[in-house]
């Protein structure tokens, strides 16, 4: 069985980055290339019900092992790499038994306890990074090879007890598209959750929506010698808008809802 390191480091080669400027679902051929090897993999690992369908969604199932009426849950991951910056030619390395020290990558870039903080976290632990000239694309292979090993896991091991499990893997989610088409009758689960992120143990229950919205300003340009009354200047006019939004309702203010998971925590603070 493939180790849940390795699976991400092969998934994290793969070309899948989104493209917000395409008018194609999913938004790149890439991701559909890695949707179709994805699929094979599901099936040689022994899911069922696999499916690749025409939006560029993967969906497979865990049969139940003696729980056959246990509630469906379901696992969700999307595969595509943000574009905001270059995920082809992604060269994962292993850095084993993290220092604590800053980490010099190539092109001047450097990973750290400055830069970040929580990475301290994890001294004396193995972590993986791109080079410094990719990004890696943890997010989200790394919650694809998650998904893919637990179920590998437990299709091998008869000895865990457990009800039917459903697959989920989206394209075009960092572009705001991933559940543009996503079938949720089709994916058949009773609750589901998604891994893309946090530190290990954490659960989070709220987190802050948003969709996007375009607007376009039309200024009005005078000569400024007799453009009292007439001139029109769009930036301002931006400027009153964005200060007419309820200001504690953006990300950077907004307060998540997290708890690290722990049955005792979980309930002293519910």
């Amino acid at each position: 069985m493939e180790k849940v390191a390795g699976r991400f480091i092969r998934y994290a080669r793969e070309h899948t980055t989104s493209d917000p400027e395409s008018k194609t679902y999913p938004s790149t051929e890439r991701q559909t290339v890695f949707m179709q090897k994805l699929a094979d993999e599901l099936r040689e690992i022994g899911c069922s019900e696999v499916e690749l369908d025409e939006f560029g969604y993967v969906m497979a199932t865990v049969p139940a092992n003696g729980i056959e009426n246990a509630p469906v849950a379901g696992f969700l991951a999307h595969v595509d790499t943000s574009p905001d910056f270059t995920g082809e030619n992604v060269q994962p390395q292993i850095i084993e038994k993290y220092d604590g020290k800053p980490v010099q990558l190539k092109n001047g870039v450097t990973i750290g306890p400055k830069e970040f903080p929580e990475i301290v976290n994890y001294t004396g632990q193995s972590i993986i990074t791109a080079d410094g000239t990719t990004l890696l694309g943890a997010d989200d292979k790394a919650g694809v090879a998650e998904i893919v090993t637990a179920a590998e896991f437990l299709l091998k091991s008869k000895d865990i007890k457990h009800g039917k499990i459903r697959l989920g893997f989206t394209p075009d989610e960092e572009i705001g598209k991933g559940t543009n088409y996503f079938d949720i009758k089709k994916f058949g689960a009773d609750f589901a959750y998604t891994l893309d992120g946090g530190e290990i143990g954490e659960l989070e229950f709220e987190n802050f929506n948003a969709a996007g919205a375009k607007v376009i300003i039309q200024g009005r340009s005078v000569h400024p010698g007799a453009a009292k009354n007439k001139m029109i200047n769009a930036s301002l006019v931006a400027h009153q808008i964005i200060s007419m939004l309820p200001p504690f309702g953006t990300p950077g203010t907004h307060r998540k809802v997290r708890r690290l998971f722990s049955p005792d925590r979980y309930k002293r603070e519910c």
